[in-house]
C-alpha cells in the first residue's frame, strides 16, 4: 500500500471513494484545502469523499544502516546525491523548454510577417483588379469608333504581302506636305528665337541641390527607367521596372494617375499635350497610347503589336499627330496617333542588331536612332530611307538629344557623350565623364538648348558652346539612390529645377535650396 502522492507507504492512509487511489491523509487534506481537487485525476473532491483505511498499529522496525552514524552519514549521502540529480535533470528540462519557447515565438513573429505580406499582396492585386475594371469598359467604348479606317477595314487587320511582311498603307503625300509645312515654320521661329529672360543663369545651377524626393515606384521592383515633363503643366511622368507609368504633379507632391496595363518593364514614354494623350513603349513589345478624361484618370485607347521585341525608344513628332518606335528587333515604326495604325515599319527583323534610342529633330524631318552596335543612323522621315551614319561610339548607344538650335546631337553610350554637328556631319566633341566601365545612361538638351545634363554614376550639367569653345562643367549632381546608377534626367520649364531618375523607386528634383516650389513659367512656345 503506497501513496500516489508521496510513493510511500502511508502512516495514515485514506481512499478516495471517487478513484479508489490510496493517499496520506495528512498531504492529501493539504491538497484538497487548496485545490478542490484529486491530485491524480483532477476531479472535484472534498474530504468527505475520503474514507479513512484501518491498519493495524506496529512499530516500525528501525532500518540496520539508521543503527548507526556511519549509516545514517551513507543515507545522509545517498539522498543528496539523489537531490543533486534530480536538480540537474530539472535545469535540462527548462532548458529545453526555453529553446521551445523561443523557436515557438521566432515562427509566431515569421508567420505574422508573412501574413502582413499576404494581406498587403491582396489588397494591390484588389486595387489593380478595381482599377483594370474601370478601364476595360472605357477602352472598349473608345477603340470601336476607332477600329474603322478610310478605307473602311479593320485597323487591327493586317494585310500579308507575297514576302510574308505586314503590308503598310505608308506615309502619303497629305501627311508629307504637313510634315514640309511644320518643318518650314519652325525653322524660321527657330532663327528669330531668343534666349528666354527667365533662363536660370548658370550660377544659379552652381547652387544646385535636392530640395526633395518622392517614393513613385514599387518597392519590391524599384528602378525608373524612363521620364518625360509636360511642357505646361509640370507634370512629370516617370516610367519604372515594376511595369507602371506614374504621373506626378510637381507642385503639389501628389500622384495624379498610375497607368497599369503593360506586363513588364516600360522602357520609354512620352506626352502629347495637344490631345492629353501619354504613349508607353515596354519590354512587353507593345505600345500603348493612354487618355486622359476629365476626373485626372488616364485608360488605355490603343495597345500596338507591331514589334517583335522590346520596344526602347519612343519620340513624337513636332506636330503631335504622328510618333515614332524603336525596337531591339532593327525596325521603327511611324505611327498616326489619333487612329493608332503602323502607317511604315522600317528596316529589317534581325537577332544581332537593335535599336535602344531615337528621337525626332526639332523641326521634324529628320530622325535619329541608337543602335546596339554603337551606330547613330540619321533617317529622312519623308522617304524613310538612312542619310546618313555616325560611328565611333563604344557600347550601344543608349540615348540621344537634338538641340533646339537644330544642328547639335548629343548620343550616349558606355564611352560617354559624343557631340555631333549635323551640318557638317560630324563628330567634334567627346565627353567622358566616368570611367570606361560605367555607361552614360541619359543625356538631355534643356528647351533653350543653353544647357546639356549627361547621367552615369551621378548627372553633370555643362554649358552649352559652339563647335570651337570648350563646353565647360557647371555642376555635378551627386547619385543620391545609394545604386551608383541615375538612369534619366530632364530639365524643368527655363532649367529652374532639374528631374533625376535612378535605379531605386525615388524620383529627386534638384534646385535651389528653399526653393521646392517655382514659379510658373512656362517653356516658349514653337
Amino acid at each position: 500500500m503506497i501513496c500516489a502522492i508521496s510513493g510511500e507507504v502511508p502512516d495514515e492512509p485514506v481512499v478516495s471513494k471517487k478513484s479508489g487511489l490510496l493517499f496520506e491523509r495528512r498531504l492529501v487534506e493539504r491538497y484538497i484545502e487548496d485545490h478542490g481537487k484529486c491530485p491524480v485525476t483532477k476531479e472535484e473532491l472534498t474530504m468527505d469523499d475520503i474514507v479513512p483505511v484501518k491498519t493495524n498499529k506496529v512499530a516500525k522496525p528501525r532500518p540496520l544502516q539508521a543503527a548507526s552514524i556511519p549509516g545514517l552519514l551513507g543515507i545522509f549521502q545517498n539522498e543528496w546525491d539523489a537531490l543533486m540529480l534530480s536538480s540537474f535533470a530539472l535545469e535540462q528540462q527548462l532548458h529545453t523548454a526555453r529553446q521551445e519557447l523561443s523557436h515557438a515565438l521566432y515562427q509566431h513573429d515569421a508567420a505574422c510577417r508573412v501574413i502582413a505580406r499576404l494581406k498587403k499582396e491582396r489588397d494591390e492585386a484588389r486595387a489593380l483588379l478595381a482599377l483594370a475594371e474601370r478601364q476595360i469598359p472605357a477602352s472598349m467604348a473608345g477603340a470601336a469608333p476607332s477600329a474603322v479606317v478610310s478605307n473602311g477595314k479593320s485597323a487591327t487587320e493586317d494585310e500579308i504581302g507575297p514576302d510574308g511582311k505586314k503590308i503598310r498603307p505608308g506615309i502619303n503625300p497629305v501627311m508629307i506636305e504637313e510634315l514640309t509645312e511644320c518643318n518650314t515654320m519652325l525653322s524660321a521661329q527657330r532663327k528669330k528665337r531668343q534666349v528666354a529672360p527667365t533662363l536660370v543663369p548658370i550660377d544659379a545651377i552652381e547652387r544646385y541641390t535636392q530640395i526633395s524626393s518622392h517614393p513613385l515606384h514599387k518597392t519590391n521592383k524599384p528602378g525608373i527607367l524612363c521620364m518625360d515633363i509636360h511642357p505646361s503643366k509640370d507634370i512629370i511622368a516617370t516610367g519604372g521596372i515594376d511595369t507602371n507609368a506614374v504621373l506626378f504633379d510637381r507642385p503639389s507632391g501628389q500622384i495624379l494617375c498610375t497607368l497599369t496595363g503593360h506586363s513588364k518593364k516600360i522602357t520609354s514614354l512620352k506626352f502629347v499635350p495637344r490631345d492629353e494623350l501619354v504613349i508607353t513603349g515596354s519590354a512587353d513589345k507593345t505600345v500603348r497610347i493612354w487618355q486622359g478624361n476629365e476626373d485626372g484618370n488616364y485608360n488605355s485607347i490603343h495597345t500596338l503589336n507591331d514589334h517583335n521585341a522590346e520596344v526602347e525608344a519612343v519620340t513624337v513628332h513636332a506636330t503631335q499627330k504622328y510618333f515614332v518606335t524603336a525596337s531591339k528587333d532593327n525596325t521603327w515604326g511611324f505611327y498616326d496617333i489619333s487612329t493608332g495604325s503602323c502607317l511604315s515599319q522600317v528596316g529589317e527583323a534581325s537577332g544581332q542588331e537593335g535599336y535602344m534610342s531615337a528621337s525626332f529633330h526639332p523641326d521634324g524631318l529628320i530622325l535619329g536612332t541608337g543602335t546596339t552596335e554603337a551606330i547613330v543612323k540619321i533617317w529622312d522621315v519623308k522617304t524613310q530611307t538612312n542619310v546618313a551614319k555616325f560611328e565611333g561610339h563604344v557600347g550601344p548607344v543608349t540615348a540621344m538629344s537634338f538641340s533646339e538650335n537644330g544642328y547639335f546631337l548629343a548620343t550616349a553610350a558606355l564611352d560617354g557623350v559624343k557631340l555631333w554637328d549635323l551640318r557638317k556631319l560630324r563628330n567634334f566633341r567627346t565627353i567622358s565623364p566616368y570611367d570606361p566601365d560605367t555607361p552614360t545612361n541619359s543625356v538631355e538638351f534643356d528647351f533653350s538648348g543653353s544647357y546639356l545634363a549627361v547621367a552615369g554614376s551621378d548627372t553633370r550639367v555643362y554649358q552649352v558652346a559652339n563647335v570651337k569653345l570648350e563646353w565647360n562643367h557647371v555642376k555635378t549632381l551627386l547619385d543620391l539612390s545609394g545604386t551608383g546608377k541615375v538612369t534619366n534626367v530632364k530639365f524643368g520649364a527655363d532649367a529652374k529645377y532639374i528631374a533625376v531618375g535612378s535605379m531605386d523607386r525615388n524620383l529627386r528634383i534638384f534646385g535651389l535650396p528653399g526653393d521646392d516650389q517655382m514659379d510658373d513659367a512656362k517653356p516658349s512656345e514653337e
